[in-house]
């Protein structure tokens, strides 16, 4: 499974989430702690956000451990907002359009997890996604795929519906075709401003995903990164968090496929 992260908050050098924990990410892309398999080197992605709307997205297929690059821009980055994801594939192939974050417009989406079944609800998935949305899939991912059905439900209108929707039409479709592997769906979207995570998973059984505010915002990971006992609070199965700015958090419980206000930690 791929390991993630995402900040949101007063601007921040990349490299203070990416390296310098003890627990960084580029230390999970070796050695997870938290996921099925430890190393996730199919691949990296990172997106930002300052003074523009959109985002800047940077992708590589080579491992987040073994990419000059990476560093070199960590440490002249400073942004206001960063998504950042490792890769370990669950079949389909390493290449540059498969790796996440995934973007489109003042939109960015990093997943981990997976369509049960895929293979073979695939096409009757792309099925919904309305062309305009379409001819912008570059990759041959389930996540790329979620994120394309995630645009087609109305996303820029009314992002917790959008999830929502999206969750019932895929869980409509494996169910029509009788699969029984589960939909795993560990994620964050952003359009700049607010950060959606959701932690689903038709079992009950979603990967990890924890939070903390820290001094300067809000950040949100796979696994933490640190082994710190206490700070980082996880969020409970199938609930939906937004973290906007310093100072706004908010979590909903998903019920049934409906979302609905469930507390304000």
């Amino acid at each position: 499974m791929c390991r993630w992260l995402t900040y949101v908050g007063d601007p921040i050098y990349l490299e203070e989430l990416i390296y310098e924990p003890d627990h960084s990410l580029v230390a999970q892309s070796q050695h997870a702690a938290k996921a099925k398999v430890p190393t996730n080197g199919d691949g990296f992605g990172i997106g930002w956000y300052q003074d523009r709307e959109f985002p800047g997205v940077y992708r590589e297929v080579l491992p987040a451990w073994n990419d000059r690059n990476l560093r070199s821009l960590a440490q002249q980055i400073k942004a206001r907002l960063f998504f950042a994801h490792v890769r370990a594939s669950t079949g389909t192939e390493t290449i540059r359009p498969n790796c996440h974050p995934f973007s489109h417009g003042r939109w960015l989406f990093m997943h981990n997890g997976q369509i049960g079944g895929y293979a073979r609800v695939r096409r009757r998935l792309e099925a919904l996604i309305p062309d305009r949305f379409y001819e912008h899939r570059r990759g041959t991912t389930d996540s790329e795929l979620i994120f394309m059905l995630l645009l087609a439900n109305e996303l820029d209108s009314d992002p917790a519906a959008a999830i929502g929707r999206t969750i019932e039409q895929i869980e409509a479709a494996t169910a029509a075709d009788g699969i029984t592997a589960p939909l795993r769906l560990t994620a964050a979207l952003t359009d700049g401003t607010n950060v959606f995570a959701i932690r689903y998973a038709s079992d009950h059984r979603p990967p990890s995903l924890f939070y903390r505010r820290e001094d300067t915002g809000f950040i949100i990971v796979s696994e933490p990164l640190d082994m710190v006992p206490g700070t980082w609070k996880p969020l409970a199965p199938n609930h939906l968090l937004l973290a906007s700015g310093l100072d706004s958090l908010q979590v909903w419980q998903m019920d049934d496929m409906a979302i609905r206000t469930s507390k304000v930690p």
